[in-house]
């Protein structure tokens, strides 16, 4: 209870320098995910960051300064780990739905356990590889921080998006000759240095369109 409680402080403060809004609830639903996180991560290693806190800001606010620039309905986050961006971007995102792929067996069970738990009705678990999942519907943004290179994920995900669809490439330092690299059918939309608070380091959002 106590670890709940400067969480939820801790959160605020966070939260309070940046435009998100986020309803109480949805903080409650954020602090009960890094509870469960950080209980699961002793047994399963499912994070290599081990502080709480420090997932508030590694995990949770890295994830959500992505929402304003999400433009769709559908999402599915490739490689999602365990959950992210996904899971963060479901809470306080309740009117669009997520599809969250990883290969990992540990991961998909504890996606699943933490659907139950946080009674999130938005969030489809798929243990598959990329590039054997084959969606009925096809999405409006493919997210994904866990590519390294930008060629990689239109070439492993092109399948996933429909025609107006984008991607989502979350980044640290942004390489402008990944763009390079690309087929001639994708292109840069737009490309967004995010303010993470107390995050060291760089954090970019690339946002690919097909042509």
């Amino acid at each position: 209870m106590a670890l709940a409680i400067k969480l939820a402080a801790k959160l605020d403060q966070l939260l309070a320098q940046t435009a998100l809004c986020v309803t109480d609830q949805q903080k409650q639903q954020l602090v009960a995910f890094v509870e469960l996180l950080n209980k699961w991560n002793k047994a399963y290693n499912l994070t290599s960051v081990r502080d709480p806190q420090e997932m508030l800001v590694k995990h949770i606010l890295d994830s959500l300064v992505v929402s304003p620039y999400l433009q769709g309905q559908r999402f599915i986050d490739v490689g999602t780990g365990p959950g992210l961006p996904g899971i963060p971007l479901a809470i306080i995102n309740p009117d669009q739905q997520y599809v969250l792929l990883d290969s990992l067996g540990k991961r998909i069970t504890f996606i699943r356990q933490a659907i139950r738990q946080l009674a999130l009705t938005n969030v489809t678990p798929v243990q598959s590889r990329v590039e054997e999942y084959q969606p009925q519907v096809r999405f409006d943004g493919v997210l994904s921080r866990a590519f390294a290179s930008l060629q990689d994920m239109t070439e492993w995900c092109r399948h996933l998006p429909k025609e107006s669809g984008h991607f989502y490439a979350l980044k640290g330092v942004f390489q402008a000759e990944e763009l390079e690299k690309l087929q001639p059918h994708f292109y840069l939309q737009q490309k967004v240095k995010l303010a993470v608070p107390e995050l060291i380091g760089e954090r970019h959002l690339i946002v690919l369109g097909k042509a």
